[in-house]
This record gives structure tokens, C-alpha cells and sequence, in this order.
């Protein structure tokens, strides 16, 4: 009875287990994929690494496509979400300790490619997980959680590669220690309170319930998403390239601070902003703002003609950026009306993620040799404007 006289809550030590648990795939990845495997490439490859790095990213997207859409789809079909996640940390974990073994290209291309496979056995799932347990009423507060996960990423990275810290060759096993210390947490101690109708099959639902169709807000958020994540994957993969055309003496260094101090910042505004969105029950409008705001850090990039300027913009666009990515996570799993299949219906989502790897490379050869930066900047930030303009005229759902 206790649900029918208020908002439902779930317990906030599972939400912010599961927010660790999250993390812990991005902890994973980032330094995996962006410190040690460019590195590896070089030695493996010499002066064809990075058309080696290119096999490896395209053959990795194709294999995390399938392997979201498909283990998800199997921890509905079992209704073991522990399971399929607890399997897919320990494959994870030890394909990852068996990397340095692969002593041509080949043989790492394809331990990385299960390597991707094997998490998301354990993401898919997971993100599933959330929908099972985390009610309407919150769906806010955790996607404001969840932005912690990229920053966490980019923190575990700045760890294993503080200078004498640990070596090279033991930077895996501390990425490995990590991600088990993250996400273990939850599968052993998470205990979420229960709500039936979050995991009701279609044929519980009371008689004459209007049923969801995702035809509409589905696609809506899943272009938006899309848009908005392609713009991200072209300033994640061409950041380095762009400060050092408006500054060649920029350091490494100041590069990476300002990419994780825009990560770190996002994390309050994504906390407020989805606790505002829950007790407003507005849930789209922050991601409305925050891909407005995105589209305007990215015009204030194409127009930057100094450093400062420049890195001001960015800000702005990392922060939205990083915002609307956490948020709309959460809000996803509020417009799948089916919890029979919601594994496979986020790993259709998970797409976004991938699929601009593939587009956006199209995208920056045909326009910045060119017409400059600036061309690809403008064009990305009307993509940001055409995913404000598909959420804000998002009916609102009851």
C-alpha cells in the first residue's frame, strides 16, 4: 500500500552500487583503449598502427553491437541478470590479463574483439538491470549518478599512468583490479528493493492500460542520442588535432586535463539536473537543454580563433556533452514498455555508441581537408540542434 499513497524510491545504497557497477565498465575500457592498445599497435605494427588501431576499432564496434543486442536479449530470456553480468566480469577480466600473450597483430585484433564481446555480456545486462529495479520517480537521480562512469574512466586512466605508480606491463592487472572492485560490489551486496510491475510480463498489465508503443519516443530518443553521440565521437577522436591547429605548443598534458576537468564538472549539473527533472516529472527537459547548449559549445568552437576561446568552448560542449549522455541513459529505459525485452531493446540503443565510429570518420575526411575544423564543427553542432528539436517535441509521457 505504501506505493499507492507516495513516490516510489529505491534503496540509494543500491543506486550508487550500481552507479560503481557502471563505471566499472568504463573503467575498463578508457584506459584499455586509449593508453594501452594504441601503445601495444605501435610496438606490434611499427609504422602501421594506426591503420592496425582502425581494424581493431571497426571489427571491436561490430562485435560490441552484437554482443549488447544479444546478451541482453539472453538475460531476458533467462530473467538472470546476475548471472549473465557475473559471467561477463570474469571473461572480461581474463581476456584482458590475456592480451599481452598476442604477439602479432592478428591474434590481438582478435582477443580484443571477444574481449568486446565479453563486456557486454556484462554491460548489456546491466543496463537491463537498472530497468528492473529503478522506478520512474528516479530515473533522474541515476542518470545524474551515471555521470560519474565517464569520469571514473577518465580517472582509472590518469592512475595507471602515474609515473612510477605501476609499470607498463602490470598497468592490466590494476585495470583488471578496478573494474572487479567496482562492480562486484553490486552483485554481492546489492540488495534492491522489488517493484513487480517494473519486470510484469505485457499479459500482467491491468485491462485497458494504454500500452506504450516505441515507435514514437523511442526513436525520437534513440536519433537524439545518436546525433548527439556522433558529435562526440568526432571531438573524442580529433581533439588533439584541433587544439594543436589553434595551438602547435599546447602540452599533452593540458589536453588531458581539460577532457577529464569537463568530465568532473559535468557530474554535479547531471546530479541537479536529473533530482530537478524527477521532482518536476519532466524528464526530457534537461536533455533538451543540455543538447542545446552542446550545439552552442560546438558554434563557439568553429568561431574560436585563440586558445582561450577555445577551450572555453570545449567546456562548454564536454560538460553538456557528458550531461546529456548520463541522463538520457536513464531516461531510456522509461520509454521500453516491454521488461520482457529490455536487455535487447538497450542493446539496440547501445547502437548510438557505436555506430558513429563508423559515420564519423566519413564525416571529418570529407570535410576537414577541405574546409577546416570549422566546417565539421558547424556541421555537428545542426546534428545537436536537430536532437533538441526531436526531444522537445516529445509528447510528455504519464
Amino acid at each position: 500500500m505504501a506505493d499507492a499513497e507516495g513516490p516510489r524510491r529505491q534503496s540509494l545504497v543500491f543506486l550508487l552500487l550500481y552507479a560503481l557497477a557502471s563505471a566499472g565498465g568504463a573503467i575498463a575500457y578508457v584506459p584499455f583503449l586509449t593508453i594501452w592498445l594504441p601503445g601495444r599497435m605501435t610496438q606490434l605494427a611499427g609504422t602501421a598502427d594506426v591503420q592496425a588501431l582502425g581494424y581493431v576499432t571497426f571489427f571491436g564496434a561490430i562485435a560490441a553491437s552484437a554482443g549488447g543486442i544479444g546478451f541482453g536479449w539472453l538475460s531476458d530470456r533467462t530473467g538472470n541478470r546476475r548471472g549473465w553480468i557475473m559471467t561477463g566480469l570474469v571473461l572480461t577480466i581474463a581476456l584482458l590479463l590475456l592480451v599481452p600473450l598476442a604477439h602479432d597483430i592478428w591474434s590481438l585484433v582478435a582477443i580484443v574483439v571477444a574481449w568486446q564481446l565479453t563486456l557486454n555480456m556484462m554491460l548489456g545486462p546491466l543496463a537491463a538491470w537498472a530497468g528492473d529495479c529503478v522506478p520512474d520517480e528516479q530515473k533522474g537521480l541515476l542518470g545524474g549518478l551515471l555521470a560519474f562512469s565517464p569520469a571514473l574512466g577518465g580517472w582509472s586512466g590518469w592512475l595507471v599512468t602515474w609515473p612510477g605508480f605501476v609499470s607498463a606491463e602490470q598497468r592490466l592487472m590494476v585495470i583488471a583490479l578496478l573494474v572487479a572492485s567496482a562492480v562486484l560490489p553490486a552483485l554481492l551486496l546489492g540488495r534492491p528493493r522489488a517493484f513487480p510491475d517494473l519486470i510484469a510480463p505485457p499479459t500482467a498489465r491491468a485491462v485497458g492500460e494504454p500500452r506504450r508503443r516505441p515507435t514514437g519516443p523511442a526513436v525520437r530518443m534513440w536519433l537524439a542520442r545518436l546525433l548527439v553521440q556522433i558529435a562526440e565521437a568526432a571531438l573524442f577522436a580529433y581533439l588533439y588535432f584541433w587544439f594543436r591547429s589553434i595551438d602547435p605548443d599546447m602540452h599533452d598534458n593540458e589536453k588531458a586535463r581539460l577532457f577529464g576537468m569537463a568530465l568532473t564538472i559535468a557530474i554535479p549539473i547531471a546530479l541537479a539536473s536529473g533530482r530537478w527533472a524527477d521532482r518536476n516529472d519532466r524528464p526530457f527537459l534537461p536533455l533538451v537543454v543540455a543538447a542545446a547548449v552542446s550545439s552552442l559549445g560546438m558554434v563557439g568552437m568553429a568561431l574560436a580563433t585563440g586558445l582561450d576561446a577555445a577551450k572555453a568552448s570545449y567546456l562548454v560542449f564536454g560538460i553538456a556533452t557528458t550531461v546529456f549522455l548520463s541522463l538520457h541513459s536513464s531516461q531510456t529505459l522509461r520509454i521500453l514498455p516491454r521488461s520482457d525485452r529490455r536487455g535487447r531493446d538497450l542493446g539496440i540503443f547501445n547502437l548510438t555508441n557505436t555506430v558513429p565510429s563508423l559515420i564519423m570518420p566519413w564525416l571529418t575526411i570529407s570535410l576537414v581537408p577541405g574546409f577546416g575544423f570549422d566546417a565539421l564543427f558547424l556541421l555537428l553542432a545542426g546534428l545537436s540542434a536537430i536532437a533538441v528539436l526531436l526531444l522537445a517535441t516529445m509528447p510528455r509521457l504519464r
